[in-house]
């Protein structure tokens, strides 16, 4: 399938350091590189839906959401723990998370978290949800890194390996195409949004998402 790859100038500026910084910012991703790269015409089967419980659970939740959104923090410390608990952990519902990337630090704390793979993507998730406003708290883009490293290393990463998942352009370019498919087709404009088997409910309190997954359920 025909390919777009993104200017090597834009792309640097995601995975490439500081460098990112200096070329916008906190500018949103898609805003900075879509006119680089035709995002239908990428192939993203290569990226891992991350999941839990059974895929033929009755019940199928997928969050969209940011590793720098304070909302998708709160969501993961308090109601998603509740129906991992609930419906996840006793097979009544199949969980998708799917990344949404407001910013380039966005795609940095999902390159991180998927770095040693789907079986340790969650707890290295819970890290950087837990600890966001300490390693969000910077006004440079250097010591966001090197806070975002120190998290790898205590999830049990090596330098090397970190290096080669900050690294990888194509990884980065993939991600972004796969982001921007997803987006579009379940026309994700906030986070954290849930798609309940395919309908499409914005944040809300416990006691709501339960009502409506037991309606599901006994349906």
């Amino acid at each position: 399938m025909k390919r777009r790859v993104l200017i090597g100038a834009a792309l640097a500026a995601i995975v490439g350091g500081a460098a990112w910084w200096q070329l916008g910012g906190q500018q949103p991703v898609g805003a900075a590189v879509a006119q680089a790269t035709d995002y239908a015409d990428v192939d993203t089967s290569s990226i891992t839906e991350m999941t839990m419980g059974p895929e033929d659970a009755k019940v199928t939740i997928t969050e969209y959401a940011s590793f720098t959104c304070p909302h998708c923090a709160t969501f993961h410390q308090t109601t998603f723990q509740e129906l991992k608990r609930d419906y996840i952990d006793t097979d009544k519902v199949h969980f998708i998370y799917r990344d949404v990337y407001f910013d380039r630090v966005g795609l940095w704390a999902s390159m991180l978290a998927r770095c040693a793979g789907p079986d340790r993507f969650f707890g290295i998730s819970d890290m950087l949800y837990e600890q966001q406003k300490e390693w969000l708290a910077a006004d440079d883009a250097v010591t966001i890194s090197n806070n975002l490293r120190r998290i790898g290393k205590v999830a049990g990463l090596d330098e090397d390996q970190i290096n080669a998942c900050f690294e990888d352009s194509e990884k980065a370019e993939t991600l972004l195409a796969w982001f921007n498919q997803n987006k579009d087709a379940d026309e994700i404009s906030s986070t954290p949004t849930l798609m309940i088997d395919g309908t499409q409910y914005s944040n809300m309190a416990y006691s709501e998402l339960k009502t409506i997954i037991d309606e599901k359920l006994a349906e």
